[in-house]
């Protein structure tokens, strides 16, 4: 897979927060700092424990942000899609990545380095500000989930991973979730088992609220699974 000429300017991804001070003309001395990363399938591009190497920017594909927990059991953080941050934990603080990273599908990349963004942040408030925002959503949003996940039943769990992967990805022409997951995966983000999910799905699926083809999953009623979590009051619209 040949490395893709990516211009910051023509992106498509207005959510990343380097597109969005794009224009300001005090950005473009560090656009040729940027490095462009092509990754299949499968690939792992950040190394839990491995030195820090910056910041990454999905510039198309999808990704798992992980980490490895009791007896190497996989726990994934979040899914990453086009024009979110990936390694930003690591960012300023540390030496070495608290958390691992693979890319779902064929996936391209930008990164800036630890030397140059900090180079960048002092330079552009803007861009620091939107960063600082960045971080104050984060924390946020994970404090949350810490709450609702603590008070949430198995069911709850799986159906919460469900919505949140509706919401986040969509569905594509025959009505599946526009991400392949696999049991253990969808178990590693729930926080469950894998024996676990494949029983609460069996179940959704004979009460009609869930369909599958394959390995794929597809949400007949999305209101109705919504209700089920709904006393969570759980970031529902995020």
């Amino acid at each position: 897979m040949a490395v893709p000429a990516i211009h910051c300017k023509t992106c498509a991804n207005q959510n990343c927060l380097i597109k969005k001070n794009i224009e300001l003309d005090s950005i473009q001395e560090f656009m040729e700092d940027r490095s462009t990363i092509v990754c299949k399938s499968g690939q792992q591009f950040v190394m839990e424990g491995a030195p820090t190497n910056g910041l990454f920017f999905m510039n198309k594909g999808k990704a798992k942000v992980l980490k490895t927990g009791i007896y190497g059991k996989e726990q994934i953080l979040r899914f990453v899609t086009n024009g979110e941050i990936i390694g930003h934990r690591g960012f300023g603080i540390r030496e070495k990545y608290s958390i691992g990273a693979v890319a779902l599908e064929d996936s391209i990349l930008c990164n800036f380095t630890d030397k140059t963004l900090k180079l960048m942040l002092k330079k552009i408030p803007e861009l620091t500000y939107d960063l600082m925002l960045f971080y104050a959503y984060e924390l946020n949003k994970t404090e949350s989930k810490v709450k609702a996940i603590a008070q949430m039943t198995v069911r709850e769990k799986v159906i919460d991973a469900l919505l949140y992967i509706n919401r986040k990805f969509g569905t594509n022409h025959k009505g599946l979730l526009d991400l392949k997951l696999s049991r253990k995966e969808i178990a590693g983000f729930a926080g469950t088992t894998d024996e676990q999910v494949t029983r609460t799905i069996s179940a959704l699926k004979k009460e009609n609220l869930i369909f599958a083809i394959g390995k794929r999953i597809g949400i007949v009623d999305v209101e109705q699974l919504r209700n089920e979590i709904s006393e969570h009051n759980y970031f529902l619209n995020s």
